[in-house]
């Protein structure tokens, strides 16, 4: 049997060295499932957003990076957990130093991307419910846009070389730097959920208050700017509605992410967590990269139609993709 820090050393989700292979099996086809989910979900938006002229919106320019980040974490690096569950704690596979890096930047370059997107996605909507239509309009132009997401990426390579770090992370054996790592990771997520939490808790403020403006928490209807004459004021439950949607998007984000936080931040302060949770953590954190496509689509009437005409028994030719040649600039 692998003694703790070998196997720790392995990787950051199957610590569980001391469980039966029939454990490590589950664990590994759990990964499939979100590795083939994930990639299905991410590539789908991807797709729906280049093709259709109405879902080229600069919030959905956001959620499609999120998505680019979150297919390095689904179709690259989840397969790669899926197999080595799967080998013998004393593989030469997972031994190699350098296959580790590898799989720790890919790791840590798609959550670090993902969770950048998910706060541009929150401030974007933040911007657009609670500023004046010209502010919006002055911060989102199209090259601002563009280095907004470059700005995500170019940040999420800084940290790359410390995610080796992580490996060691549930090892009583791990030295002071995989210890300051951890906590490094726990405060970043911390400030990037505040940063959330305060632009949609501002969103729910804002639509409780004004009834006008309520309709745009549909969010397929953000490319339509400047705002047109005020709709009718809706009926109070339709904005409870609006307001559970956003609530319940800050939930499973909360779920996702403060798990590992908590974690880290134990291990840091007072002792490792037990490997069982600190692999349920990671867990977690990494299948949000599968659920992310659905967080911010499910409520989008728009991102419905488009599915439905390019899925099997769709609605037909007429709400296809438009020709290339007709599209305007967004």
């Amino acid at each position: 049997m692998p003694n703790a820090s070998s196997w720790s050393a392995s990787s950051p989700l199957l610590l569980l060295w001391e469980d039966s292979s029939g454990t490590r099996i589950f664990l590994s086809l759990l990964y499939a499932v979100l590795a083939i989910s994930g990639t299905l979900s991410n590539v789908m938006v991807i797709y729906l957003v280049f093709s259709f002229k109405k879902l080229q919106t600069t919030s959905n320019a956001f959620i499609v990076n999120g998505c680019a980040a979150d297919l390095s974490v689904c179709a690259l690096w989840m397969p790669q957990e899926a197999v080595l569950g799967l080998l013998p704690p004393n593989s030469s596979s997972l031994r190699s130093a350098e296959y580790r890096l590898l799989r720790g930047g890919l790791l840590g370059l798609g959550l670090t991307v993902s969770l950048a997107s998910h706060l541009l996605v929150a401030f974007n909507r933040y911007v657009l419910i609670t500023k004046l239509p010209s502010v919006y309009q002055a911060l989102y132009q199209r090259r601002h846009t563009g280095c907004m997401i470059g700005l995500s990426w170019a940040l999420a390579l800084l940290p790359v070389p410390l995610l080796p770090g992580l490996w060691t992370l549930g090892s009583a054996q791990s030295d002071g730097s995989s210890r300051y790592t951890a906590l490094l990771l726990a405060l970043a997520v911390l400030g990037q959920t505040a940063l959330l939490l305060h632009c949609y808790l501002g969103i729910v403020r804002r639509v409780r208050g004004s009834a006008k403006r309520v309709s745009v928490l549909n969010f397929h209807l953000l490319h339509q700017l400047p705002f047109p004459a005020a709709p009718p004021p809706p009926r109070r439950a339709q904005r409870r509605l609006s307001s559970v949607s956003v609530l319940l998007l800050c939930c499973v984000f909360l779920l996702g992410t403060q798990p590992l936080v908590w974690v880290s931040l134990l291990g840091f302060f007072l002792r490792p967590a037990p490997p069982a949770l600190q692999a349920a953590s990671w867990l977690l954190l990494c299948s949000l990269s599968a659920l992310n496509p659905l967080l911010y689509t499910w409520r989008s009437e728009e991102f419905r139609r488009a599915a439905r005409s390019v899925l099997p028994r769709g609605e037909g030719s007429a709400a296809g993709p438009r020709p290339s040649a007709a599209a305007g600039p967004a």
